[in-house]
Order: C-alpha cells, then sequence, then structure tokens
C-alpha cells in the first residue's frame, strides 16, 4: 500500500496519534459533526473491500493506513472476513477517564473453519457508551456508530513480500523466527 498523496503535512510531519489523540481529537470531533483540523482520516466503507484494496483510499503512514467507516456487525469481505481476537481495551485519557474502546481484529481468507489467518491486523477505535449516548447531535444523524480504523501488517515491511502472503495464504513468521 502507498502513502496517501492527498494529505498536505509540511516535510518531515508524521501521523502518528495515540490512542488517546485518535479518539478525543478525531472520533469525538467526528461523531459530533465538528471539525477535524487537519483533516487527514478519510471516510471509506470498509466492508466488502479486502485489506489490499485500500491502497490510496486510506490514510498511509508507514505501514499503517488511517480511516473512518460506519461500525457493523458484517465483516465480510470479498475473499475472506475480519475476525475479532480477544478482548476489547479501553482507551484512558491523561486524567485516567475511560473515553473510547480499542479492538483487534484479524482477517482471514476463505470461509468457516478453512479460512486461513493471515498478518493483516486492524484495530477498531469506539467511542465508549456513555460518550456516545451523551452526543444528542451524533445519534440524531446515526453518527455514534462511526469507528476509526487503523489497519497494519504483522511482521511483515515489503510489499512484495506481502502480497506473496497473502495470495499464497502462507505464515512465513515461524521460519523467520518472528
Amino acid at each position: 500500500m502507498g502513502e496517501n498523496s492527498s494529505v498536505n503535512l509540511p516535510p518531515g510531519f508524521r501521523f502518528c496519534p495515540t490512542d488517546e489523540e485518535l479518539v478525543v481529537h478525531f472520533l469525538q470531533r467526528k461523531a459530533a459533526l465538528l471539525p477535524c483540523h487537519p483533516d487527514v482520516i478519510p471516510d471509506l466503507e470498509l466492508y466488502p473491500h479486502d485489506p489490499w484494496e485500500l491502497d490510496g483510499k486510506a490514510l498511509g503512514e508507514g505501514n499503517q493506513w488511517y480511516f473512518y467507516s460506519r461500525r457493523t456487525q458484517k465483516r465480510i469481505t470479498g475473499n475472506g472476513y475480519w475476525k475479532p481476537m480477544g478482548i476489547e481495551e479501553d482507551v484512558i485519557n491523561s486524567r485516567s477517564k475511560k473515553v473510547g474502546m480499542k479492538k483487534y481484529l484479524v482477517f482471514y481468507i476463505g470461509e468457516g473453519p478453512a479460512a486461513i489467518k493471515t498478518n493483516w491486523i486492524m484495530q477498531e477505535y469506539r467511542l465508549s457508551k456513555s460518550d456516545s449516548s451523551s452526543t444528542k447531535s451524533s445519534k440524531r444523524r446515526g453518527h455514534s456508530k462511526v469507528v476509526i480504523y487503523i489497519l497494519h501488517i504483522k511482521y511483515v515491511q515489503l510489499d512484495l513480500f506481502v502480497f506473496y502472503l497473502l495470495t499464497c495464504s502462507v505464515d512465513f513468521s515461524d521460519m523467520l523466527g518472528l
């Protein structure tokens, strides 16, 4: 996946927000229909896109891609599905207040028990229930289901190698000692 060329950051600046910054400065503002400055995270419909189809559609920074999408229970794409892994984690602000939730998802190619786990990992950030229900304007317009996703590739750094892993569905992490 390439870098998003539509972002106009000065040379040397990188988009590298903390969990708190993603929730407080971006997601809460988006849910409340307030402007985000800088407005760099694009809106996109995640499903039915496979992770490798998001090139140029999401904000790319290194091996991570950021985008807003609507939260949905259906996590099926053209070639597989996203499966939650583990439990949700609280996102805590600097005053030790819970401001949101973070969930990890992993992409599987195929269907059902025959599906093969890939190295595509996604983090889903959402507002905590108390925050989303207290925002009347977002509830009225249906924006309480907006989430931020960060998509990245675990253990893999070369795009060519990632493509090979995805097309062949082979996990080389044991071979590489990762």
